[in-house]
């Protein structure tokens, strides 16, 4: 399999870590966003969305969207669950993350990082929203140790990728206990070093 991607960003991140985890293959096809490479005709028959990541699977068929991506890396594995609802639920999850997580929280650190906007310069309202989705997620592993049937799932590898780099963003991550201890927990389990 080849991974097309640009290893500094969180939606090609969680490709690496599934990968990883379940032991599968790959080659890494880096892919400079702020040069325009995944608008180029040879990538975008790749991924005709322009975007990162993509995978070239060893058929030659090619796949695009992250939470796509790790849904079919880990059929049949465990970091999907068996049962048909709580399948449905690490969907939920992974559609929250896509709408009302990464879009916050990814972009502000896209702003900080790639266009060297200070903490000053984020847009406000994603900020507020930045803010909102940690909240939530602190308050939904309370009690637990991940978010889907007490076990580590795709759910949690999404959420992970840019949580785990949101002080980069801007954010504050020291306050919320409960998202800081799974952050460690995901580290530990997917062998990914600590930042700090």
């Amino acid at each position: 399999m080849l991974i097309h991607g640009d290893d500094a960003s969180g939606n090609c991140l969680k490709i690496k870590y599934t990968a990883d985890y379940l032991g599968i293959s790959y080659e890494w096809r880096a892919v400079d966003i702020m040069k325009g490479e995944a608008k180029t005709a040879a990538f975008l028959c790749i991924n005709p969305m322009g975007q990162v990541p993509a995978v070239t699977l060893d058929d030659g068929r090619h796949l695009a969207q992250s939470n796509a991506i790790i849904r079919y890396l880990a059929r049949g594995s465990a970091l999907m669950p068996e049962d048909a609802y709580l399948q449905a639920k690490v969907d939920e999850l992974m559609f929250w993350e896509q709408y009302s997580h990464e879009p916050y929280i990814g972009t502000c650190r896209f702003q900080m990082r790639y266009q060297g906007k200070t903490r000053e310069e984020r847009d406000a309202w994603r900020v507020d929203r930045g803010e909102r989705a940690l909240d939530f997620m602190d308050s939904q592993l309370h009690g637990k140790d991940w978010f889907i049937a007490n076990s580590l799932s795709i759910a949690d590898i999404a959420l992970l990728a840019y949580t785990r780099v949101a002080d980069e963003g801007g954010f504050d991550i020291a306050a919320r206990k409960n998202v800081r201890n799974w952050i460690r927990r995901c580290e530990q389990e997917l062998a990914i070093s600590p930042r700090h």
